[in-house]
């Protein structure tokens, strides 16, 4: 969508003002012996469609019990938009007061991996890896300068996320882009919930089963609506392109050998293990 002379918005794709409404599913990108392919988990099976999760879905009449695929990052987003210090007790724990805009920066979708994927620990370059846990917002369709209001037409759905971070490096640099954007370092899934209200969602961080971090969206700064108007002033949102909500208090280091997880309320849950990177 785009800003008219007026300030009226108008769509950039499809037909103005209208975008085809999925009903609550969860979108899962699987594996299997056949190759790669977008889906829908229903119980304990997930059912083949044609092509990308974008508008409509055209089943291929192909079903896989669960247990027999493998599940990957539910998107390969173009652009991974990240917020920082969104929760005000995170800010403080950070050591400083929360901020009046949101703080936007990116990661690589090189960063991206799936559920039971490696996050990959760079010991030659860092001495403190943290995990952040965070609700995460998938787009669905090209947008700009989308009003608050208008904001639940270009979202297709909702899904876990862990905003990897070198904690030695985010002070040293002073900004933050190699410290968030190594490989592996931006775990989503399991999959995408096109229906969830994100306003106040029970969102937690384990390690080892011990939970570190625990809190609800409704504690967000700044919300959903509010942050997809404020990164999309700035730049145009493809579909696919993920906005990561930010990260309550709690963040901490991860150690190899470690099984970080994060459960979002209404979503599911996200578990990757630590390994040396080669």
């Amino acid at each position: 969508m785009r800003g008219g002379p007026s300030g009226r918005v108008t769509c950039r794709t499809g037909r103005p003002g209208t975008r085809t409404r999925l009903p609550d599913m969860r979108i899962a990108r699987f594996s299997t012996e056949e190759g790669m392919s977008f889906g829908v988990v229903e119980e304990n099976t997930v059912a083949a469609v044609a092509a990308h999760p974008f508008g409509e879905l055209t089943f291929t009449g192909v079903r896989y019990p669960l247990a027999d695929v493998r599940l990957l990052a539910p998107i390969l987003p173009s652009k991974v938009i990240a917020i920082g210090k969104n929760y005000a007790d995170h800010a403080r724990e950070m050591g400083g007061e929360p901020p009046a805009e949101p703080v936007i920066f990116a990661k690589p979708s090189t960063a991206v991996i799936g559920p039971g994927e490696a996050i990959a620990y760079p010991e030659k370059l860092t001495q403190r890896v943290d995990y952040e846990g965070e609700l995460a917002v998938v787009i669905g369709r090209m947008c700009r300068e989308v009003p608050a209001s208008r904001v639940p037409e270009v979202i297709l759905g909702y899904t876990c996320a862990n905003d990897v971070t070198a904690r030695d490096l985010q002070k040293k640099d002073g900004q933050w882009t190699r410290a968030k954007g190594f490989d592996t370092f931006c775990p989503l899934g399991p999959w995408i919930e096109t229906e969830v209200d994100p306003s106040d969602l029970a969102i937690s961080t384990s390690v080892n089963g011990e939970v570190r971090q625990d809190a609800r969206t409704s504690l967000l700064l700044h919300d959903v609506p509010a942050l997809v108007e404020y990164v999309s002033q700035v730049m145009t949102l493809l579909p696919g392109d993920v906005i990561l909500t930010g990260t309550p208090a709690g963040v901490g280091p991860l150690e190899i050998g470690d099984e970080v997880t994060v459960r979002v309320e209404g979503i599911g849950e996200l578990t990757n293990r630590v390994v040396a990177r080669d």
